[in-house]
């Protein structure tokens, strides 16, 4: 991966040489020889090509100049320049054809591995950067910039080099030919020919910034509305989310609409420059004839160069706006790969060895906003192979204990340990190794029951898969399925009820196996006779582990060994079930309140 030059303030251009030169190392992989040597024989293969392709012209010539002559083998020295000619175009293509083959793989691996790089770095960046930012917008962002990459490798040495070389040796054989007249004319319109372009182009630019925005808005507004397709039956809203797509798209083809139209505009422009250069040429060439200076042939001679030089100045402003079109594209790329990691790895961090997992949180301060604190001060103790709880009211701060446990974010002040290690000392890959989780919401892939289970723990096998499943109370819901693991869940496990998300979940980490374990609402979408043989099987796992319930539930939790009462981000009680009830506290006032709710609710069945 290329030096990291992090650029953070998202107003910055990226689009230029600084971009540039952060994707030369894809162009020419220090790490790769193989790679290299394809780009060295590529650039063989363009030298010949434009060679061939500058004899080309002198053939046409010699043999328009041999029609004009007489004698017995005129005839087959013509034959042979126009068959030379035939024979030189075959070759050209032949070289242009090697040289894509040779270069293929470069342009792949580079795409892959820029691919790879921003998709490693997605997943280092922290909980903060996804919520803010929508799935939809950063998908099409690496899918513009990865195909940006072959475009502009292809363009940068397979037209601008050529071009260049081919603009140089022309410029000498005029200059041979036909004096410093026609260098002066030709070298005018290709700089006139080139500001044009950039002018225009630069314009145009401001024009595909827009449709990006434009284009990544209806994408992510599309995504968006399709994952909360129930919510959007729930409402009667599909009028709605079609009139805001269609709003989304109606503001990008205006801005398509205002992009093609300058590119005609710019064309236009380009046509002038390159006409009166040609009809120039030529007739200069023909007055040079009328007074006797050329032959026939070297009108030929000029048209044809001057058509093949033509060419790749036509593909060049395609060229031009394709390059700093993908310059664009690769900047938002870039500008993925240079957001600042907010929760890194502390230098050298060694792993978390657990001997006895042990939790402890040490005057806690967290807020996920400067101005809005979560965690007051928060402390306590949770001794190796305990069963603590955690209960309170809703925005108590529970769930954020979990996250900051797994460290998608560092707490303001205060310390959190596990085994007695500062979680900030050691790698958080180690940390989530040694934690498993079962989330209120459990979000599966879009594979089979089978692969979401096996999931947990890399390398594991069926049966580990079967134990699992079985363990979570899943046995009856896969026999009853025809193709069992191997049935597929669908988008988020949409093809599962809630209780089936939830046990996947739980058996995902039965299979993980590890030696700390927390239940954040685990069985809040069960019903009460699945979540008894839940609670079963979790406290049969729990017994050698070191366990965190997060619960709304008081009856599940009410034989932890210790239950940590939260209010407002601060340990409001602590204490055994029975403990909290004498101490008629907040605890005691929300166990009444769920009894009274069970007991209207059993009268109201009867």
């Amino acid at each position: 991966m290329p030096p990291d030059t992090a650029i953070n303030d998202p107003k910055a251009r990226h689009d230029g040489w600084r971009t540039l030169l952060r994707f030369m190392p894809y162009l020419w992989p220090r790490d790769n020889p193989g790679l290299r040597w394809r780009i060295v024989w590529a650039c063989v293969f363009i030298v010949l090509s434009t060679a061939t392709q500058l004899v080309l012209p002198y053939l046409m010539k010699w043999a328009v100049d041999l029609m004009g002559a007489t004698g017995p083998r005129m005839i087959q020295l013509t034959m042979l320049m126009v068959l030379g000619y035939a024979a030189g175009r075959f070759i050209q293509t032949g070289f242009d054809n090697l040289r894509n083959i040779v270069f293929e793989r470069v342009g792949q691996d580079a795409t892959r591995d820029l691919a790879q790089n921003v998709f490693g770095q997605l997943h280092r960046l922290s909980l903060r950067f996804h919520l803010a930012r929508r799935t939809g917008e950063v998908t099409k962002t690496i899918e513009r910039g990865t195909k940006s990459i072959d475009t502009m490798l292809y363009f940068m040495l397979f037209n601008i080099a050529p071009t260049i070389l081919q603009l140089l040796v022309v410029a000498v054989i005029f200059y041979v030919n036909f004096g410093v007249g026609l260098v002066i004319a030709t070298g005018v319109a290709v700089a006139a020919y080139i500001w044009v372009t950039r002018t225009i182009t630069e314009w145009r630019t401001k024009l595909r910034e827009q449709m990006n925005r434009l284009d990544g808005q209806a994408l992510s507004r599309a995504v968006d509305s399709l994952l909360n397709y129930e919510t959007v039956k729930y409402f009667s809203a599909e009028k709605r989310e079609e009139a805001r797509y269609a709003q989304a798209t109606s503001a990008y083809a205006n801005a398509a609409v205002k992009s093609e139209n300058s590119l005609g505009l710019l064309n236009i422009a380009q046509g002038i420059v390159v006409n009166l250069l040609m009809a120039g040429a030529l007739a200069w060439t023909v007055y040079g004839w009328w007074r006797g200076q050329y032959t026939a042939g070297q009108l030929v001679f000029v048209q044809t160069y001057l058509t093949q030089l033509f060419r790749p100045l036509d593909m060049l402003g395609m060229v031009y706006r394709t390059i700093r079109q993908g310059l664009i594209d690769m900047a938002e790329m870039f500008r993925l790969l240079d957001t600042e990691v907010e929760v890194p790895d502390a230098p050298g961090a060694p792993a978390l060895a657990i001997r006895q997992p042990s939790i402890t949180f040490d005057n806690v301060v967290f807020g996920y906003d400067p101005d809005r604190t979560i965690l007051h001060g928060l402390s306590f103790h949770v001794p190796a192979g305990q069963a603590f709880a955690i209960v309170g009211p809703s925005g108590a701060g529970k769930s954020t204990i979990a996250r900051l446990l797994f460290r998608f974010y560092d707490p303001q002040a205060g310390r959190i340990l596990i085994d007695g290690q500062d979680i900030r000392d050691v790698t958080q890959a180690s940390l989530r190794a040694a934690i498993g989780i079962v989330p209120q919401d459990s979000v599966l892939f879009n594979d089979t029951i089978g692969y979401n289970i096996g999931y947990g723990r890399e390398g594991s096998g069926a049966e580990d898969i079967a134990e699992g499943a079985r363990g979570a109370a899943l046995g009856d819901l896969i026999a009853r399925l025809p193709h069992g693991f191997d049935t597929e869940v669908g988008e988020r496990g949409l093809k599962l009820s809630g209780g089936e998300k939830q046990r996947v979940a739980i058996a995902r980490t039965l299979v993980k196996n590890p030696p700390i374990l927390i239940l954040d609402e685990a069985t809040s979408a069960l019903d009460t006779r699945t979540e008894q043989d839940i609670l079963a099987t979790l406290h049969r796992v729990a017994e050698h582990r070191t366990s965190l319930s997060i619960a709304h539930r008081l009856s599940t939790i009410s034989d932890a060994d210790r239950i940590l009462v939260l209010n407002e981000g601060r340990l409001a009680e602590s204490g055994t079930h029975a403990q909290l009830l004498r101490q008629d506290g907040l605890y005691a006032e929300m166990w009444a309140r769920q009894a009274d709710e069970a007991e209207a609710m059993i009268e109201a069945a009867e």
